[in-house]
């Protein structure tokens, strides 16, 4: 591998996953954050380089990413990281990875696609569970029938979520639900539901705003797309929960209630859910005259999925595997991609 690597959000639940297989993978990893004793405390056990910056600081961000091949943020939300951190790559000519899962970075960073081309830069977000499974799956799907014009995407086993996720689904707890159309991302006041069997029976489905909405759609240009999750009971009582409630749950006092709440809960699944849980993603994709293909794909827990894909795809990257401007996963390193990850199978339901 040649080139280093700077992990940003080291800390965090998911951070402190991926600096442990950082650790794995090689020795051009740093790890970095804003809090000094924090950054030390994951690095030091570890045998890491660390640096510590804060994004809001230009001078101190441009010092500590310039003198690396690619820059990996691991910390959320997005929203709030995604854009200095990428910003910064392109004015030093440093590639930027991130493990967003949200509509609106995706379509920002695809925005950016000719200003990244003009410096030599990749832009790929999404190397994490979102989106790498769901991705190679959808670039599948369309291998598979090319005039494909809709696809359906299902997630089931999905385990419980971290404190920076939970905060995440907080901040868009009066988001309307969001899926493509025509080309372009529509939002509905209400989620569509429906059902999926993941290999239990068929279970309940309900829509969700989740990132291949944006990156399916460059993967495969597949005008209309849906995400479903598994029915979980939170998410139908998320579903369920009137308009004005969720406008008030959406104000200052409320959210810095719900996130005080979310501090007192357990990091994020504990190592026992990790090695036990396993991700189900079924894919439905149609063209217009009525002709269906399914392909199932299981994956390891999303959490220490993440950890991998991330790892592996910063690595490729910094060697030179690389494209630059705006990439997804299976544009960037192929259809198959997912596929070569321990514990990911695929099955295609019909010919």
């Amino acid at each position: 591998m040649t080139g280093s690597i700077l992990v940003y959000g080291a800390t965090g639940y998911t951070g402190k996953l991926t600096a442990l297989a950082s650790k794995a993978k090689g020795p051009n990893f740093i790890l970095a954050g804003r809090d000094a004793e924090r950054v030390k405390a994951v690095a030091s056990p570890l045998g890491l380089p660390w640096r510590v910056f804060n994004l809001s600081d230009r001078r101190a961000l441009d010092a500590g990413i310039r003198d690396v091949a690619a820059a990996l943020c691991a910390a959320g939300p997005f929203s709030a990281t995604s854009q200095p951190i990428a910003n910064a790559c392109i004015r030093n000519g440093v590639h930027y990875l991130d493990i967003t899962g949200e509509i609106d970075v995706f379509e920002a960073l695809a925005r950016r696609d000719a200003e990244a081309k003009q410096a030599g830069v990749m832009l790929l977000p999404g190397v994490g569970f979102d989106v790498v499974p769901s991705d190679c799956l959808a670039a599948h799907l369309k291998r598979r029938l090319p005039d494909a014009t809709d696809l359906k995407i299902y997630i089931g086993g999905l385990s419980s979520v971290s404190r920076g996720t939970a905060k995440t689904m907080v901040e868009g707890i009066a988001d309307a639900a969001r899926l493509r159309r025509n080309g372009r991302v529509a939002v509905l006041d209400r989620p569509n539901t429906g059902s999926c069997d993941f290999g239990e029976g068929t279970k309940p489905t309900i829509q969700v705003s989740w990132g291949d909405v944006s990156t399916a759609y460059y993967s495969t240009g597949i005008p209309n797309i849906e995400v479903h999750f598994e029915a979980v009971p939170m998410l139908r009582a998320l579903a369920r929960m009137p308009g004005p409630v969720k406008s008030l749950l959406a104000v200052g006092f409320a959210q810095r209630l719900l996130k005080s709440l979310i501090d007192r809960q357990q990091e994020g699944p504990s190592d026992t859910v990790r090695r036990k849980a396993k991700g189900v993603l079924i894919g439905v994709a149609r063209n217009g005259k009525g002709d269906i293909v399914r392909t199932r794909v299981r994956t390891p827990e999303g959490y220490a999925l993440t950890a991998m894909t991330s790892v592996d795809a910063a690595a490729r990257v910094a060697s030179g595997e690389q494209k630059a401007g705006f990439q997804t996963p299976s544009l960037a390193f192929g259809t198959d991609y997912a596929l070569g990850f321990n514990g990911v199978t695929r099955e295609d339901m019909n010919d």
